[in-house]
């Protein structure tokens, strides 16, 4: 009997072997799916990235055999991309506000904001910049702090309080502390989409389509002139023109976005 028992034991081991192998291969089997997904968007983007550097490098391969001509035609486009640099400049020497805050005040602005859906993808360094630029408003009962069809030049996070949203005289919904509003005034230069008014007192964070716009221009420009550098070092990409390295730093940061 002891020896049927051990029978039946080792049979159980060996079962459950079986199934945990069973386990690992259907997890390895859907790693390979999301590998192979990766490696289709990359490939996409390797896709793109030869359609710019081919026709790129015959373009460069013509230029260098021009005459004094072509080289002054050159020079006058590198003459007229200066400006691109000079802002680049101008933004990262710009000295934007700061607000202090307490730490819980912080948090609830950046929760806010990794909470709503136009916002949540901007980069934690821009959600920092957007947290310290942001300066506190109060408004009374009963009182409208966006109205539907105005141009809006202010976003909005709530601390304290509650608001009503109406459109058309319609009530959407009621916002409480730790929401956004007014962002798409903001994200996409329209005409404020509703009515939003108080319901009791309210304290909220708030921050001007100037220093928001700052952010988002300087961040931008400043992970493009890092691609343009980068690409500038490398010996094969060192005779192309601007224009064409500036399309490969667009690629570059579609492919960072890919893999994040």
């Amino acid at each position: 009997m002891g020896t049927l028992r051990d029978l039946q034991y080792a049979l159980q081991e060996k079962i459950e072997e079986l199934r945990q192998r069973d386990a690992l291969i259907d997890e390895l089997e859907l790693e390979l799916d999301q590998k192979d997904e990766l490696i289709q968007k990359l490939q996409n983007e390797l896709d793109k990235y030869r359609s710019v550097i081919r026709p790129a490098t015959r373009q460069a391969q013509q230029q260098s055999a021009r005459s004094l001509q072509g080289e002054q035609r050159t020079k006058r486009q590198a003459i007229s991309a200066e400006p691109t640099a000079f802002d680049i400049q101008d933004l990262s020497h710009v000295t934007l506000p700061f607000y202090p805050k307490s730490p819980q005040s912080k948090e609830l602005i950046k929760e806010a904001i990794l909470d709503n859906d136009f916002m949540k993808n901007l980069e934690l360094s821009q959600i920092q910049e957007i947290v310290d630029c942001m300066y506190p408003v109060e408004y009374g009962k009963d009182s409208c702090i966006i109205k539907e069809g105005d141009v809006g030049s202010l976003v909005y996070v709530m601390e304290d309080g509650k608001v009503e949203v109406t459109k058309e005289g319609v009530k959407l919904c009621t916002m409480g502390p730790g929401k956004v509003f007014g962002e798409l005034a903001i994200l996409y230069n329209c005409t404020r989409t509703a009515t939003v008014k108080t319901l009791v007192n309210v304290k909220l964070w708030a921050i001007d389509r100037q220093c928001f716009q700052t952010i988002m221009m300087r961040t931008g420009l400043i992970k493009h002139t890092e691609y343009m550098e980068f690409l500038k070092s490398v010996p094969t990409f060192q005779s192309l023109p601007e224009e064409i390295l500036s399309k490969l730093a667009d690629v570059l940061e579609e492919f960072r976005k890919l893999m994040k």
